[in-house]
């Protein structure tokens, strides 16, 4: 069997460096195409350093611009790359970014079989480009491999329900396992000036908020009226708005360069709560028993919420106010898997190609 891995940005590169070892674990001869959606260094090729990715046969180096312009030069690079290959048995995306929607589209004109992990999630928002992306991408998948019960009501209610199977969260498996690692080599006192539960861990990217100057301006006074430090690693995006709007950071932030994914996780080790419009640090908060605070109006990770663990509270300050008060739940229900999703994924991938073979 054949696969051809689709990547281009940060969640998509940790969910691969569970599926590629588990791909080659079985024998599968795996390629990786990097679209180059993701290319600053901080951004891209630290994760394949830290999480021992396999070199990408090919980097498509993409690039940055408007969604249209983004998704179409991945496309035409990516149509080119799959026509002067050995025809694979599957292409495979991940989540919902731009890179998935233009190897969904890709692979379906190229009638190629395409499965997607992380199928499923819904967030009921058309106005996120991943909401769009990740329902184009379910339409067009013959194996919708879903993170959790919800995922596939959500398929379910939409009429799709040929090809969906429950696998689990991947990036669970990349916690797991990397965790420890993450402790033993980045300690907070080499990262930060702070200690243990003395902070609050922050990220921002989403472009509804870095491109709205009212929200971007709303967003340092929720920083400013919190009660502990932020630590804040920057995105590249919003640092150009930040530096573009004029805007000055309050004096309870510590900015500090985007990091790795291990880094990453010894910073939310580390964190007291965690602000974030990040659909993958929701999960990692939930799974390292972290209270998140959802700097959203809404989230596709919806067991985090009823969980208890998380806060939909967009730039709220009456709504953080209360969800800085709520009491910290004594469980977390392992609703996306026990740790063994990558497993589950590549049986999926193994059963169906027999199936169609």
């Amino acid at each position: 069997m054949r696969v051809v891995t689709i990547v281009g940005a940060r969640p998509q590169f940790i969910k691969a460096a569970m599926v590629s070892r588990a791909l080659r674990e079985r024998g599968v001869e795996e390629e990786i195409v990097h679209t180059g959606q993701h290319y600053d260094a901080s951004m891209s090729r630290v994760f394949f350093d830290e999480l021992d990715i396999p070199e990408p046969s090919i980097n498509l180096n993409a690039g940055s611009g408007s969604h249209a312009v983004q998704t179409g030069e991945i496309m035409v690079r990516l149509e080119a790359y799959l026509a002067a290959i050995e025809r694979p048995d599957w292409v495979l995306v991940y989540g919902d970014t731009n890179s998935t929607l233009a190897g969904a589209v890709t692979a379906a004109k190229m009638n190629l079989r395409l499965a997607h992990v992380e199928a499923g999630l819904r967030s009921f928002n058309h106005r996120m480009p991943e909401e769009i992306n990740r329902i184009i991408t379910d339409r067009l998948s013959s194996l919708l491999l879903c993170p959790s019960r919800t995922a596939v009501e959500n398929l379910e209610k939409e009429g799709i329900m040929d090809g969906v199977s429950i696998t689990g969260d991947v990036m669970y498996d990349a916690l797991l396992h990397y965790r420890e690692r993450a402790k033993a080599l980045y300690p907070l006192d080499a990262l930060i000036p702070f200690r243990d539960g003395a902070y609050y861990l922050a990220t921002v990217h989403r472009a509804e908020t870095t491109d709205d100057p009212e929200r971007m301006a709303r967003l340092m006074t929720v920083f400013a009226d919190l009660d502990r430090p932020v630590v804040w690693p920057v995105h590249p995006r919003t640092r150009r708005s930040i530096e573009e709007l004029g805007l000055s950071l309050p004096g309870n932030v510590h900015p500090i360069e985007p990091v790795g994914y291990l880094p990453m996780l010894s910073l939310l080790g580390g964190a007291a709560r965690v602000l974030t419009d990040s659909g993958g640090l929701q999960k990692e908060a939930y799974w390292m028993r972290r209270p998140c605070l959802t700097l959203r109006t809404e989230t596709e990770w919806v067991e985090t919420v009823e969980a208890g663990w998380n806060h939909v509270v967009d730039l709220d300050r009456d709504k953080i106010e209360a969800a800085l008060e709520a009491p910290v739940p004594d469980e977390a229900p392992d609703v996306y898997g026990d740790g063994d999703a990558a497993e589950r994924l590549v049986d999926q991938l193994e059963r169906n190609d027999a199936v169609t073979a």
